[in-house]
């Protein structure tokens, strides 16, 4: 659909489904009005939380009934063999019919990666899939993946990460070059497993801007586009970055309530700790991608908020806009169709 997108919501998932995605929707089609949007789950629920939120369905919006849901803690196999017509499953069957460009769920991770696999599959070229997101930098944001999609990756899953990373990068920020770290324990060469060093080599005859190692403190730096890892290092960086910046703020805010000079001290630094808010909230970062796919999908948080929602539909629309999972399959097959000729 030239200039129109439409994507599915996962109505049902997360932790607080309908509440939080219908909201999260009608702010969408009030921001956009290029996109359409399918709310896939139970249709009595979601008419009655509608018409609670102001809204109704229209030619912009409608709502596609699934009579079963996914449960957060749902084992990822069961879920595939048993729940057919989860709002889930549905949603990313829209998305593999052209009924949707793109689908965007809260709901249970392993379930949704597996079901995303199963129904869409991989581009070629492609062995699994990867998740990336876009995190706070201090020169803008840097994309990161895998964060937990793979957790024990060879050198040639890497190199498949940095191409996709590279490309959403390119395609979402219009660079023409992203910067593509591979995350190590040390920027010199001998430092690293075999298969980071493997994975080194290879990208460093690649055609890709491959800049070299980063190191953990060089994530936020914003000195680098893309870093690359596996989905076990990847997912242990992001959660304890998630904890320190929990740590911070519990320690700002007691600090700036501890008595009356201190109170008044964070009167005086209010703006200044709202444009900080503002800048690190991570519900303006909430959205992964499931790249490798055959088709959009999107992630969002489980306990996110309609803001937070809002923001990965966002991200949906942006992908769809650029045909993201397109640019990729053909990035892949220039790359080694230049490699496979290189003499």
């Amino acid at each position: 659909m030239s200039g129109l997108f439409t994507i599915a919501l996962d109505a049902m998932g997360g932790d607080h489904g309908p509440q939080v995605v219908v909201p999260a929707a009608l702010k969408a089609l009030a921001e956009f009005s290029d996109i359409h949007l399918i709310l896939v789950g139970d249709k009595e629920r979601l008419s009655r939380e509608l018409s609670a939120s102001g809204g109704a369905p229209s030619n912009r919006l409608r709502i596609h009934h699934a009579a079963q849901v996914v449960g957060m803690d749902e084992p990822p196999s069961q879920a595939l063999r048993n729940k057919k017509d989860s709002s889930m499953r549905v949603a990313v069957n829209l998305v593999k019919h052209q009924q949707a460009d793109a689908c965007v769920s809260a709901g249970n991770t392993g379930a949704l990666m597996a079901t995303a696999r199963y129904v869409l599959k991989t581009l070629p070229g492609i062995d699994r899939p990867a998740i990336i997101t876009a995190i706070p930098a201090l020169n803008g944001h840097t994309h990161m993946l895998d964060l937990g999609a793979n957790v024990d990756s060879t050198a040639n899953h890497l190199y498949q990460f940095a191409v996709m990373g590279s490309e959403l990068a390119s395609a979402v920020d219009n660079l023409d070059a992203p910067r593509v770290g591979l995350l190590n324990i040390g920027e010199e060469d001998i430092k690293g497993n075999d298969q980071v060093k493997e994975a080194a080599h290879m990208l460093e005859h690649s055609h890709l801007n491959y800049v070299g190692f980063v190191e953990g403190n060089d994530i936020y730096c914003g000195d680098v586009d893309v870093v690359v890892c596996d989905g076990f290092v990847g997912n242990v960086a992001l959660k304890t970055s998630e904890g320190v910046a929990r740590m911070v703020s519990h320690y700002v805010r007691s600090q700036f309530s501890s008595g009356l000079y201190a109170k008044m001290a964070g009167l005086v630094a209010m703006p200044v700790l709202k444009a900080l808010r503002r800048r690190i909230d991570p519900r303006a970062y909430n959205g992964a991608s499931l790249l490798g796919l055959q088709g959009i999908v999107i992630k969002s948080h489980g306990g996110a908020d309609a803001v937070a929602f809002l923001n990965a539909i966002r991200i949906a629309r942006i992908e769809a806009e650029k045909k993201v999972p397109q640019r990729i399959d053909k990035r892949l097959e220039e790359l080694l169709s230049r490699e496979g000729s290189a003499p």
